[in-house]
């Protein structure tokens, strides 16, 4: 990390209200390390002390864990204050994930219950919609380190630097000026072409994915899987970790290993094992669904 940039002092990330009265929030390292680079959000990056440094939107900051489990911030000076301000709606604060991933239906299924109780502390980030959009633009056929690497070149090469040596994300409207040549550069391949299509549509329609987020879950899936490239299981993502849609339940190869071995879903197309999450895990099944893509990943397919 730059050297010369000077950074607040560390200070608590107050998240939630504490689950009984007298209790602080706690997180195990592993849970905080699914939170942010288990393929939510794709700019978040661990440093040689261990803790965590990730940039969204206009702000940069520093997350770790004190010795008891809380969370901990800093920023760059310059940023402090408006980190302050933006980094608790990016965390869901308030939301009560506790109270949420006790509504499961844990209870009757011993599998999500021993999901739960592996990943203690689970939470979806609530990310700006367009950044939310163009990672999982990026996403389709790669592994995470692959997509993060996508992510830091195109703000790299096309975003405005925030701090010296950071840069946020290139607007839709900056990408709708990129070459489809200099696309392919940051490594996008094939996805450079979606990228740029996107770009130019969004471009001249700047209202157009704040309003598809606000929609009903059902309409605003119908309209992200207009744009090029964005089929169910990216819609459902941007849904789930851009607009808080907590009813998407997105199926990638890890949650169709997980619904065949551990619910005998043999052979279900995507959208049917889709359906089957959000009628089992009810309202709230995005968070059921991160839980089991946790634990999935963590057994390796066993």
């Amino acid at each position: 990390m730059p050297s010369f940039l000077a950074w607040s002092d560390w200070q608590p990330l107050v998240l939630d209200p504490p689950p009984e009265a007298g209790q602080s929030e706690m997180l195990a390292p592993a849970v905080l390390a699914e939170i942010l680079d288990g393929g939510q959000a794709f700019r978040w990056v661990r440093t040689a002390d261990g803790s965590w440094q990730g940039v969204w939107s206009d702000c940069v900051a520093r997350l770790k864990l004190s010795e008891q489990g809380a969370l901990l911030w800093s920023a760059p000076q310059t940023l402090a204050e408006t980190v302050a301000h933006k980094l608790p709606p990016y965390f869901a604060a308030g939301t009560g994930f506790a109270r949420l991933a006790d509504g499961l239906p844990w209870r009757s299924d011993p599998h999500l219950a021993r999901c739960l109780e592996s990943f203690r502390g689970l939470r979806l980030l609530r990310q700006p919609l367009g950044e939310t959009l163009l990672g999982f633009l990026c996403s389709a056929t790669k592994q995470i380190v692959q997509i993060k690497q996508m992510i830091e070149l195109l703000a790299r090469r096309h975003g405005r630097e925030i701090v010296p040596e950071f840069h946020r994300l290139p607007t839709w409207t900056e990408l709708a000026a990129v070459r489809e040549e200099d696309l392919r550069a940051c490594l996008l391949g094939f996805r450079a072409r979606y990228v740029q299509q996107t770009a130019q549509f969004l471009a001249g329609r700047p209202d157009w994915l704040e309003q598809t987020g606000q929609l009903p879950y059902a309409e605003a899936k119908e309209r992200l899987r207009e744009l090029p490239g964005v089929g169910e299981k990216v819609a459902d993502c941007v849904l789930l970790f851009g607009a808080g849609r907590f009813e998407a339940f997105p199926v990638d190869v890890w949650i169709i290993r997980a619904m065949k071995a551990r619910y005998g879903l043999e052979g279900w197309a995507p959208q049917q094992i889709a359906h089957f999450g959000r009628v089992h895990f009810g309202a709230h099944a995005g968070l059921a669904q991160q839980y089991l893509f946790a634990f999935e990943r963590k057994a390796g397919g066993r």
